[in-house]
Protein backbone atom coordinates (compact mmCIF):
# COMPACT_ATOMS: atom_id res chain seq x y z
CA UNK A 1 0.00 0.00 0.00
CA UNK A 2 1.31 2.97 -1.20
CA UNK A 3 1.40 6.61 1.51
CA UNK A 4 -1.17 8.16 0.11
CA UNK A 5 -3.47 5.05 0.39
CA UNK A 6 -2.25 4.40 3.96
CA UNK A 7 -2.97 7.61 5.07
CA UNK A 8 -6.54 7.26 4.24
CA UNK A 9 -7.38 3.88 5.56
CA UNK A 10 -5.62 4.64 8.72
CA UNK A 11 -7.53 8.04 9.05
CA UNK A 12 -10.75 5.86 8.41
CA UNK A 13 -9.68 3.93 10.86
CA UNK A 14 -9.28 6.38 13.19
CA UNK A 15 -12.48 7.85 13.13
CA UNK A 16 -14.06 4.75 13.75
CA UNK A 17 -13.26 4.40 17.10
CA UNK A 18 -14.91 6.99 19.11
CA UNK A 19 -12.30 8.52 21.45
CA UNK A 20 -15.02 11.56 22.72
CA UNK A 21 -14.08 13.47 24.87
CA UNK A 22 -17.07 14.79 27.35
CA UNK A 23 -15.14 17.66 29.21
CA UNK A 24 -15.16 17.44 33.26
CA UNK A 25 -13.17 14.32 33.00
CA UNK A 26 -15.21 12.48 31.66
CA UNK A 27 -13.26 10.93 27.90
CA UNK A 28 -11.96 7.78 26.67
CA UNK A 29 -8.82 7.46 24.66
CA UNK A 30 -7.91 3.92 25.39
CA UNK A 31 -8.87 2.14 22.14
CA UNK A 32 -7.59 4.46 19.94
CA UNK A 33 -4.20 4.57 21.91
CA UNK A 34 -4.08 0.49 21.67
CA UNK A 35 -4.41 1.18 17.91
CA UNK A 36 -1.68 3.50 17.91
CA UNK A 37 0.36 1.09 19.79
CA UNK A 38 -0.65 -1.98 17.32
CA UNK A 39 -0.15 0.27 14.18
CA UNK A 40 3.38 0.80 15.48
CA UNK A 41 4.14 -2.30 16.90
CA UNK A 42 3.11 -4.04 13.52
CA UNK A 43 6.37 -2.33 11.69
CA UNK A 44 8.68 -2.78 14.49
CA UNK A 45 8.35 0.04 16.29
CA UNK A 46 8.26 0.09 20.30
CA UNK A 47 5.48 2.46 21.98
CA UNK A 48 4.00 3.05 25.22
CA UNK A 49 0.74 4.44 26.97
CA UNK A 50 0.97 6.41 29.76
CA UNK A 51 -1.98 6.26 31.92
CA UNK A 52 -2.71 9.67 33.59
CA UNK A 53 -6.72 8.16 34.85
CA UNK A 54 -8.53 5.66 33.82
CA UNK A 55 -8.62 5.39 30.54
CA UNK A 56 -7.01 8.51 30.11
CA UNK A 57 -4.14 7.21 27.27
CA UNK A 58 -0.87 8.95 26.14
CA UNK A 59 1.02 7.58 23.34
CA UNK A 60 4.68 7.99 23.30
CA UNK A 61 7.81 6.38 20.58
CA UNK A 62 11.02 7.95 20.03
CA UNK A 63 12.36 7.21 16.70
CA UNK A 64 16.52 7.21 16.51
CA UNK A 65 17.95 10.03 13.87
CA UNK A 66 21.21 9.82 12.10
CA UNK A 67 22.69 13.00 14.00
CA UNK A 68 22.02 11.94 17.53
CA UNK A 69 23.90 15.18 18.58
CA UNK A 70 21.23 17.27 16.85
CA UNK A 71 18.30 18.47 19.40
CA UNK A 72 14.66 16.35 18.87
CA UNK A 73 11.47 16.99 17.36
CA UNK A 74 8.36 16.60 18.64
CA UNK A 75 5.73 15.74 16.39
CA UNK A 76 2.35 15.44 18.02
CA UNK A 77 -1.31 15.41 17.51
CA UNK A 78 -4.21 14.58 20.26
CA UNK A 79 -6.58 11.73 19.91
CA UNK A 80 -9.55 12.58 21.17
CA UNK A 81 -12.45 13.96 20.18
CA UNK A 82 -15.79 16.27 20.81
CA UNK A 83 -18.95 15.16 21.16
CA UNK A 84 -21.25 14.33 17.98
CA UNK A 85 -24.88 14.39 17.74
CA UNK A 86 -25.56 11.68 15.16
CA UNK A 87 -29.18 13.40 14.39
CA UNK A 88 -27.03 16.53 13.39
CA UNK A 89 -25.14 14.99 10.68
CA UNK A 90 -25.90 13.59 6.90
CA UNK A 91 -24.04 10.79 8.08
CA UNK A 92 -22.90 8.34 10.91
CA UNK A 93 -20.24 10.57 12.33
CA UNK A 94 -17.91 7.30 13.68
CA UNK A 95 -18.96 5.50 10.29
CA UNK A 96 -16.09 7.10 8.21
CA UNK A 97 -17.73 7.99 5.57
CA UNK A 98 -16.14 8.32 2.05
CA UNK A 99 -18.05 11.08 -0.04
CA UNK A 100 -17.62 13.70 -2.62
CA UNK A 101 -14.04 12.99 -2.41
CA UNK A 102 -13.77 13.28 1.46
CA UNK A 103 -13.74 11.73 4.74
CA UNK A 104 -16.73 12.32 6.73
CA UNK A 105 -16.74 11.46 10.55
CA UNK A 106 -16.04 13.22 13.71
CA UNK A 107 -11.72 13.90 14.36
CA UNK A 108 -11.42 14.20 10.33
CA UNK A 109 -9.47 17.76 10.35
CA UNK A 110 -9.36 18.09 14.61
CA UNK A 111 -7.21 15.76 14.29
CA UNK A 112 -7.17 12.31 13.22
CA UNK A 113 -6.03 13.44 9.90
CA UNK A 114 -2.96 14.27 11.10
CA UNK A 115 -2.47 11.51 13.46
CA UNK A 116 -2.96 9.51 10.55
CA UNK A 117 -0.24 11.20 8.36
CA UNK A 118 2.09 10.91 11.16
CA UNK A 119 1.41 7.10 11.61
CA UNK A 120 1.48 6.55 7.62
CA UNK A 121 4.85 8.43 7.27
CA UNK A 122 6.81 6.18 10.66
CA UNK A 123 5.27 3.04 9.35
CA UNK A 124 6.80 3.67 5.80
CA UNK A 125 9.83 5.05 7.13
CA UNK A 126 10.14 1.51 9.34
CA UNK A 127 9.31 -0.72 6.46
CA UNK A 128 12.20 0.42 4.13
CA UNK A 129 14.58 1.43 6.57
CA UNK A 130 15.01 5.30 6.66
CA UNK A 131 16.13 7.05 9.18
CA UNK A 132 15.12 10.80 9.76
CA UNK A 133 17.89 13.33 10.26
CA UNK A 134 17.53 14.02 13.58
CA UNK A 135 15.53 12.26 16.88
CA UNK A 136 11.97 12.38 16.72
CA UNK A 137 9.82 12.14 19.86
CA UNK A 138 6.43 10.86 18.83
CA UNK A 139 3.37 12.21 21.10
CA UNK A 140 0.07 11.38 20.89
CA UNK A 141 -2.01 13.33 23.68
CA UNK A 142 -5.30 12.48 25.55
CA UNK A 143 -7.77 15.44 26.61
CA UNK A 144 -6.51 18.52 24.25
CA UNK A 145 -10.13 18.81 23.72
CA UNK A 146 -10.68 19.97 27.49
CA UNK A 147 -8.00 21.45 28.66
CA UNK A 148 -5.32 18.92 28.72
CA UNK A 149 -5.45 18.28 32.17
CA UNK A 150 -5.34 14.55 31.39
CA UNK A 151 -3.00 14.75 28.14
CA UNK A 152 -0.16 16.80 27.33
CA UNK A 153 -0.33 18.94 30.66
CA UNK A 154 -0.09 16.46 32.79
CA UNK A 155 3.07 14.39 30.58
CA UNK A 156 4.98 17.51 30.82
CA UNK A 157 4.72 17.71 34.79
CA UNK A 158 4.70 13.88 35.57
CA UNK A 159 7.36 12.68 32.65
CA UNK A 160 8.98 15.56 30.85
CA UNK A 161 11.72 12.63 30.40
CA UNK A 162 10.12 11.65 27.08
CA UNK A 163 11.07 15.28 25.68
CA UNK A 164 14.56 15.03 27.08
CA UNK A 165 16.79 16.85 24.39
CA UNK A 166 13.59 18.25 21.76
CA UNK A 167 13.75 21.99 21.23
CA UNK A 168 11.15 22.36 18.86
CA UNK A 169 7.75 20.45 17.90
CA UNK A 170 5.20 20.69 15.25
CA UNK A 171 1.50 19.77 15.49
CA UNK A 172 -2.16 20.75 14.16
CA UNK A 173 -3.86 23.86 12.47
CA UNK A 174 -1.29 25.02 10.83
CA UNK A 175 0.06 24.31 7.01
CA UNK A 176 -3.68 24.75 5.36
CA UNK A 177 -4.33 26.50 2.40
CA UNK A 178 -6.33 29.67 1.86
CA UNK A 179 -6.80 30.83 -1.76
CA UNK A 180 -6.75 34.63 -2.64
CA UNK A 181 -6.69 36.96 -5.84
CA UNK A 182 -6.85 35.06 -8.64
CA UNK A 183 -6.70 31.77 -7.11
CA UNK A 184 -3.48 32.48 -5.59
CA UNK A 185 -2.86 29.89 -2.01
CA UNK A 186 -1.77 31.21 0.94
CA UNK A 187 -0.58 28.75 3.73
CA UNK A 188 -1.16 29.56 6.73
CA UNK A 189 1.68 28.31 9.71
CA UNK A 190 0.74 28.78 12.97
CA UNK A 191 3.53 30.80 14.91
CA UNK A 192 1.07 31.85 17.55
CA UNK A 193 -1.70 31.91 20.09
CA UNK A 194 -4.08 33.43 22.24
CA UNK A 195 -4.32 32.60 25.76
CA UNK A 196 -7.15 31.37 27.20
CA UNK A 197 -9.33 32.91 30.49
CA UNK A 198 -12.63 30.97 31.00
CA UNK A 199 -14.29 32.68 33.97
CA UNK A 200 -17.43 32.50 35.85
CA UNK A 201 -19.20 35.58 36.87
CA UNK A 202 -21.50 35.34 39.96
CA UNK A 203 -24.20 37.78 40.79
CA UNK A 204 -25.57 37.62 44.34
CA UNK A 205 -28.83 38.98 45.49
CA UNK A 206 -32.08 39.22 47.58
CA UNK A 207 -33.94 36.01 47.24
CA UNK A 208 -37.67 36.41 47.68
CA UNK A 209 -41.30 35.63 45.83
CA UNK A 210 -41.53 36.11 42.02
CA UNK A 211 -44.93 38.33 42.55
CA UNK A 212 -43.03 41.07 44.88
CA UNK A 213 -40.47 44.11 43.98
CA UNK A 214 -37.28 42.93 44.38
CA UNK A 215 -34.20 45.36 43.45
CA UNK A 216 -31.24 43.13 44.29
CA UNK A 217 -32.33 40.43 41.73
CA UNK A 218 -29.37 38.64 40.94
CA UNK A 219 -30.66 37.68 37.72
CA UNK A 220 -31.06 41.13 36.88
CA UNK A 221 -27.36 42.13 37.56
CA UNK A 222 -26.20 38.83 35.62
CA UNK A 223 -27.99 39.44 32.72
CA UNK A 224 -27.04 43.04 32.75
CA UNK A 225 -22.99 41.84 33.03
CA UNK A 226 -23.20 39.40 30.37
CA UNK A 227 -25.52 41.88 27.54
CA UNK A 228 -22.31 44.51 28.53
CA UNK A 229 -19.90 41.86 27.81
CA UNK A 230 -20.95 40.24 24.46
CA UNK A 231 -21.88 43.68 23.02
CA UNK A 232 -18.30 45.22 24.05
CA UNK A 233 -16.25 46.34 20.95
CA UNK A 234 -12.56 45.44 21.69
CA UNK A 235 -10.13 47.77 20.49
CA UNK A 236 -7.69 46.45 18.07
CA UNK A 237 -4.53 45.20 19.03
CA UNK A 238 -1.87 43.66 16.31
CA UNK A 239 0.99 41.69 17.15
CA UNK A 240 4.19 40.85 15.24
CA UNK A 241 2.43 37.77 13.53
CA UNK A 242 -0.59 39.42 12.70
CA UNK A 243 1.62 42.09 10.90
CA UNK A 244 3.11 39.87 8.85
CA UNK A 245 -0.13 37.71 7.84
CA UNK A 246 -1.86 41.31 6.82
CA UNK A 247 1.22 42.64 5.02
CA UNK A 248 1.74 39.24 2.88
CA UNK A 249 -2.25 39.04 2.19
CA UNK A 250 -2.11 43.05 1.10
CA UNK A 251 0.86 42.31 -1.34
CA UNK A 252 -0.72 39.22 -3.22
CA UNK A 253 -4.32 40.83 -3.10
CA UNK A 254 -2.31 44.39 -4.47
CA UNK A 255 -4.32 46.20 -1.85
CA UNK A 256 -3.95 48.55 0.65
CA UNK A 257 -1.96 47.91 3.65
CA UNK A 258 -2.63 50.02 6.41
CA UNK A 259 -1.48 49.25 9.96
CA UNK A 260 -4.10 51.54 11.57
CA UNK A 261 -6.98 49.33 10.49
CA UNK A 262 -6.34 45.52 9.02
CA UNK A 263 -9.82 44.35 8.95
CA UNK A 264 -10.68 45.71 5.29
CA UNK A 265 -8.16 43.00 4.61
CA UNK A 266 -10.61 40.17 6.48
CA UNK A 267 -12.68 40.19 2.77
CA UNK A 268 -9.92 38.87 0.72
CA UNK A 269 -9.70 35.47 2.95
CA UNK A 270 -12.99 34.45 2.88
CA UNK A 271 -14.12 32.17 5.72
CA UNK A 272 -11.16 32.51 7.45
CA UNK A 273 -11.64 35.83 7.79
CA UNK A 274 -13.89 34.38 10.98
CA UNK A 275 -11.08 32.92 13.18
CA UNK A 276 -8.32 35.39 11.67
CA UNK A 277 -10.71 38.60 12.69
CA UNK A 278 -10.76 37.37 16.42
CA UNK A 279 -6.82 37.28 16.56
CA UNK A 280 -7.17 41.06 15.83
CA UNK A 281 -8.05 42.07 19.23
CA UNK A 282 -9.01 40.49 22.68
CA UNK A 283 -12.59 38.79 22.87
CA UNK A 284 -14.84 37.61 25.60
CA UNK A 285 -18.13 35.70 24.85
CA UNK A 286 -20.94 34.40 27.10
CA UNK A 287 -21.50 30.42 26.39
CA UNK A 288 -23.07 29.96 29.89
CA UNK A 289 -26.12 30.70 31.81
CA UNK A 290 -27.21 29.58 35.33
CA UNK A 291 -30.24 30.60 37.87
CA UNK A 292 -33.24 29.96 39.37
CA UNK A 293 -34.91 26.87 39.88
CA UNK A 294 -38.63 27.73 40.10
CA UNK A 295 -40.84 30.44 38.50
CA UNK A 296 -42.29 32.22 40.46
CA UNK A 297 -38.44 32.26 43.27
CA UNK A 298 -36.65 34.99 42.64
CA UNK A 299 -32.76 33.18 43.40
CA UNK A 300 -30.67 34.50 45.70
CA UNK A 301 -27.52 34.44 42.87
CA UNK A 302 -27.30 33.71 39.25
CA UNK A 303 -23.28 32.97 37.19
CA UNK A 304 -22.81 32.97 33.38
CA UNK A 305 -19.58 31.89 31.79
CA UNK A 306 -17.45 33.88 29.63
CA UNK A 307 -14.99 32.53 27.44
CA UNK A 308 -12.21 35.43 26.83
CA UNK A 309 -9.18 34.94 24.45
CA UNK A 310 -6.79 37.05 25.26
CA UNK A 311 -3.87 38.02 22.64
CA UNK A 312 0.17 37.69 23.38
CA UNK A 313 1.21 40.53 25.94
CA UNK A 314 -2.31 41.65 26.43
CA UNK A 315 -3.73 39.54 29.19
CA UNK A 316 -4.10 42.54 31.53
CA UNK A 317 -5.96 44.35 29.76
CA UNK A 318 -8.81 41.47 29.27
CA UNK A 319 -9.23 40.68 33.00
CA UNK A 320 -9.04 45.01 33.90
CA UNK A 321 -11.59 45.68 31.06
CA UNK A 322 -13.90 43.09 31.81
CA UNK A 323 -13.75 44.06 35.75
CA UNK A 324 -14.64 47.67 34.14
CA UNK A 325 -17.24 46.51 32.52
CA UNK A 326 -18.96 44.60 34.81
CA UNK A 327 -18.40 46.86 38.05
CA UNK A 328 -17.26 45.67 41.55
CA UNK A 329 -20.41 43.92 42.72
CA UNK A 330 -20.26 40.53 40.41
CA UNK A 331 -17.69 38.02 41.49
CA UNK A 332 -15.11 36.44 39.21
CA UNK A 333 -13.77 33.12 39.76
CA UNK A 334 -10.96 31.39 36.95
CA UNK A 335 -12.28 28.24 35.77
CA UNK A 336 -9.56 27.74 33.31
CA UNK A 337 -6.36 29.77 32.05
CA UNK A 338 -3.73 29.08 29.47
CA UNK A 339 -0.45 31.43 27.95
CA UNK A 340 -0.63 32.87 24.94
CA UNK A 341 1.99 32.03 22.55
CA UNK A 342 3.94 34.09 20.25
CA UNK A 343 7.33 33.21 17.88
CA UNK A 344 9.48 34.08 14.97
CA UNK A 345 8.65 32.64 11.55
CA UNK A 346 12.26 32.25 11.20
CA UNK A 347 14.47 29.75 11.00
CA UNK A 348 15.94 26.24 9.73
CA UNK A 349 12.45 24.69 10.64
CA UNK A 350 10.41 27.37 9.14
CA UNK A 351 12.38 27.37 5.81
CA UNK A 352 12.07 23.30 6.30
CA UNK A 353 8.44 23.66 6.52
CA UNK A 354 7.92 26.45 3.40
CA UNK A 355 10.50 24.42 1.26
CA UNK A 356 7.93 21.11 1.90
CA UNK A 357 5.05 23.19 0.70
CA UNK A 358 6.37 25.03 -2.50
CA UNK A 359 7.89 21.51 -3.55
CA UNK A 360 4.22 20.35 -3.80
CA UNK A 361 2.86 23.34 -4.42
CA UNK A 362 5.18 25.58 -6.14
CA UNK A 363 2.91 28.80 -6.00
CA UNK A 364 2.28 28.39 -2.83
CA UNK A 365 2.98 31.22 -0.57
CA UNK A 366 3.68 30.04 3.23
CA UNK A 367 2.58 32.31 5.94
CA UNK A 368 2.58 32.61 9.66
CA UNK A 369 -0.44 33.38 11.82
CA UNK A 370 -1.68 33.93 15.35
CA UNK A 371 -4.63 31.00 15.94
CA UNK A 372 -7.43 32.23 17.99
CA UNK A 373 -7.42 29.05 19.94
CA UNK A 374 -4.67 26.76 21.58
CA UNK A 375 -3.02 23.45 20.92
CA UNK A 376 -0.93 21.18 22.89
CA UNK A 377 2.29 23.23 22.36
CA UNK A 378 1.59 25.43 25.00
CA UNK A 379 2.17 22.67 27.63
CA UNK A 380 5.40 21.64 25.80
CA UNK A 381 6.47 25.27 25.87
CA UNK A 382 6.86 24.97 29.74
CA UNK A 383 9.61 22.57 28.72
CA UNK A 384 11.39 24.89 26.93
CA UNK A 385 9.88 23.27 23.48
CA UNK A 386 8.95 26.12 20.73
CA UNK A 387 6.34 24.88 18.41
CA UNK A 388 4.29 25.21 15.14
CA UNK A 389 0.93 24.62 13.76
CA UNK A 390 2.15 22.90 10.64
CA UNK A 391 -0.65 19.64 9.40
CA UNK A 392 -0.36 20.13 6.08
CA UNK A 393 -3.87 20.57 4.04
CA UNK A 394 -4.06 21.61 -0.07
CA UNK A 395 -8.13 22.73 0.53
CA UNK A 396 -10.92 23.83 -2.17
CA UNK A 397 -11.09 27.27 -2.38
CA UNK A 398 -14.94 27.28 -1.44
CA UNK A 399 -14.55 25.14 1.72
CA UNK A 400 -15.10 26.78 4.84
CA UNK A 401 -12.52 24.80 6.65
CA UNK A 402 -12.69 27.09 9.95
CA UNK A 403 -16.76 25.69 10.24
CA UNK A 404 -15.42 22.08 9.89
CA UNK A 405 -13.82 21.90 13.78
CA UNK A 406 -16.01 20.87 16.14
CA UNK A 407 -18.80 21.46 13.39
CA UNK A 408 -21.90 19.43 12.25
CA UNK A 409 -20.54 16.69 8.93
CA UNK A 410 -16.71 17.60 9.45
CA UNK A 411 -15.09 16.04 6.78
CA UNK A 412 -11.33 16.38 5.44
CA UNK A 413 -10.66 16.26 1.02
CA UNK A 414 -9.16 13.06 -0.04
CA UNK A 415 -6.91 15.11 -2.01
CA UNK A 416 -6.01 17.80 0.31
CA UNK A 417 -4.73 14.40 2.66
CA UNK A 418 -3.08 13.17 0.19
CA UNK A 419 -1.32 16.12 -0.49
CA UNK A 420 -0.65 16.74 3.50
CA UNK A 421 0.94 13.82 3.75
CA UNK A 422 3.41 14.01 0.99
CA UNK A 423 4.57 17.48 1.98
CA UNK A 424 4.27 16.47 6.20
CA UNK A 425 6.96 13.22 5.01
CA UNK A 426 9.20 15.96 2.95
CA UNK A 427 9.10 18.19 5.83
CA UNK A 428 10.10 15.42 8.64
CA UNK A 429 13.08 14.20 6.12
CA UNK A 430 14.57 17.65 5.69
CA UNK A 431 13.92 19.44 9.20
Amino acid sequence: MNLEAEVVKICQDLIRIPSVNFGEGRGDEKAVAKYIVSSLAEVGIASEIFESAPNRCNVIARLPGRDATRPGLVVHGHIDVVPANADDWSVDPFAAEIRDGAIWGRGAVDMKNMDAMILAIVRKWARTGYKPPRDIVLAFFADEEAGMTFGSRWMAAEHPEVFAGCSEAISEVGGFSVTVADGKRLYFVEAAQKGIHWMKLTAHGRAGHGSMMNDENALTSIAEAVAKIGRYEWPQRYTKTVKALFSKIAQVTGKKYDESDLRPLLSEIGPTARMIGATLQNTANPTMLEAGYKANVIPGSASAVIDGRFLPGYEDELNKTIREIIGPDILIETISRDIALEIEFEGDLVEAMCKAITTFDPEGIPVPYLMSGGTDNKALSELGIIGYGFSPLQLPADLDFMALFHGVDERVPISGLEFGVKVLENFLENC
